[in-house]
């Protein structure tokens, strides 16, 4: 059911090295992280097997208690977490416990075992140990920024990196350019969050907008945008920007519930911090509303058919470009009802073009065509030689499907209160495939009209489209013909 697809790097910026002092160590890209089992078997060839509370096997680490694997996770002067490691447990780690509450634990192990709080500490000691924290630390916030919105957990980082800092000028350049890429990333996110809800604040149903302005709807998506190849490009700069902003601690906590050992009744529900998550999949449902408004708008059916035909080609191209989330939602917007039963105007249609689409997406085998086509486009994207042969937006729904299956198929701890980190090694793998997809730049040109478009053109609702399919080709039944008698009362105020 999960395909093996090897996620290529994400790069982190090294902190630098004083001269003549150790240099940092190196981790492997996230390329090097997983095979095809879930994770790199190599990487966990332990001397500690049986103890100190992490249970291994055939040299994988399977198990072990929450504060062994917090443990784990904290470097000391002779050993340097794997990347793998780091990348897995910050993910999974909010399902047992919160990342402030976790930062307060790495914080004050990093403390008391360098003794970076004690005056006499050996600062020899400290110059081996301090790179490999800030580089711990580095990691957090470039790879789960968000996590830091809290107060609790910047006030620690900010403690932790000052104690590291203080006796080295190198030290605190790199502190504090830690600390800039960090806000800059935040602020980013809050101008994202203002302008979506500035969106979602003026979306309006195009019916009552055309009872009330019609003559503010005087353009359709063909005249904004006649070429499908352009609109396939204007699609795919939205999808990847909404990705971008998804952070990938959002698929878990998208799943949290109560943690069977945690006392606190309350703790987890503040966890569940989804938004940009939300926002990707709304935008999903706006493509395929707008779809289906722009069929049923049209009073003549040789123009029905033209928008149809339009968002065929669109849809290809989609295809083509490898954005699968618009596909799935043109493909969608297509397939409900008020527009799968408009038989004349599909008539009119050249509809071999949308069967081909159609057999692609197909769910049957769980959706083994769609899945195959993905894998194409991950090994495109492996080899690419150009940012336009890296694009791989998936269908999302389905990849947070997956997700939730894997998530609800295995138990999180084992019957011993151990955490199973056999589940989160897969669930890691899972998510890096998207860090790797999300943070491709969209190559095409942006065009603010299409954009604006896209983004904001009124859409109707459920009952509107039912209302439009019947005035373009009647009732056929008395189902809908009692159907379309009320929505005329109850949205017109006609009889």
């Amino acid at each position: 059911m999960y395909n093996s697809i090897t996620p290529v790097c994400f790069t982190s910026p090294l902190i630098e090295k004083p001269i003549g002092k150790e240099s940092m160590p190196q981790t492997p890209p996230f390329s090097a992280m997983f095979d095809s089992s879930g994770y790199n078997r190599n990487l966990y060839q332990s001397a500690e097997e049986s103890c100190g509370g992490l249970y291994y096997h055939d040299n994988n680490l399977l198990s072990g208690s929450l504060e062994a694997l917090i443990q784990h996770l904290v470097p000391n002067v002779d050993y340097y977490p794997d990347r793998t490691y780091i990348f897995t447990f910050l993910l999974s780690s909010r399902l047992f416990m919160h990342p402030y509450e976790l930062m307060a634990k790495v914080c004050h192990l990093c403390v008391e075992h360098q003794r970076l709080n004690d005056p006499n500490s050996d600062k020899n000691q400290i110059r081996k140990i301090a790179p490999k924290i800030l580089q711990l630390l580095t990691e957090w916030t470039e790879t789960f920024p968000y996590d830091f919105r809290d107060e609790r957990m910047m006030r620690n980082l900010k403690d932790l990196a000052h104690r590291i800092a203080s006796g080295e000028e190198t030290y605190r350049k790199n502190v504090q350019q830690m600390i800039q890429c960090l806000i800059r990333k935040l602020a980013a996110l809050s101008q994202y969050e203002e302008v979506l809800a500035k969106i979602s604040s003026t979306s309006t149903d195009r019916l009552t907008v055309i009872r009330t302005k019609p003559q503010s709807i005087q353009r359709d998506i063909i005249t904004v945008c006649s070429d499908p190849y352009t609109l396939a490009q204007q699609l795919t700069h939205i999808e990847l920007e909404r990705l971008n902003y998804i952070g990938p601690e959002e698929f878990v906590q998208a799943f949290v519930q109560k943690d069977p050992l945690d006392n606190d009744k309350s703790c987890y529900s503040d966890r569940k911090k989804t938004r940009n998550l939300e926002a990707y999949v709304e935008w999903f449902n706006r493509l395929s509303y707008l779809v289906a408004t722009e069929i049923c708008m049209p009073v003549k059916k040789k123009h029905r058919a033209r928008v149809i035909e339009h968002f065929i080609d669109v849809a290809r191209e989609c295809f083509n470009i490898g954005n699968f989330n618009s596909l799935m939602a043109i493909i969608s917007g297509m397939n409900m009802s008020p527009v799968s039963r408009l038989k004349k105007t599909w008539a009119k249609v050249k509809t071999a073009k949308f069967d081909v689409l159609e057999h692609q997406m197909d769910p049957s085998s769980n959706f083994y065509n769609y899945r195959t086509a993905l894998r194409g486009a991950a090994q495109r994207s492996l080899t690419a030689h150009s940012s336009r042969e890296k694009i791989v937006i998936p269908f999302f729904s389905l990849l947070i499907k997956d997700i939730y299956f894997l998530n609800e198929g295995c138990a999180n701890r084992l019957p011993n209160g151990h955490v199973n980190f056999e589940k989160f090694w897969e669930l890691a793998k899972q998510v890096s495939e998207f860090m790797t997809w999300k943070q491709v730049e969209c190559p095409f040109e942006r065009d603010r009209k299409i954009l604006q478009y896209l983004l904001t053109a009124p859409v109707f609702s459920e009952d509107s489209l039912y209302l439009a399919s019947y005035e373009s080709e009647g009732p056929e039944n008395h189902i809908e013909k009692d159907r379309w008698k009320s929505l005329r009362s109850s949205l017109l105020g006609r009889v």
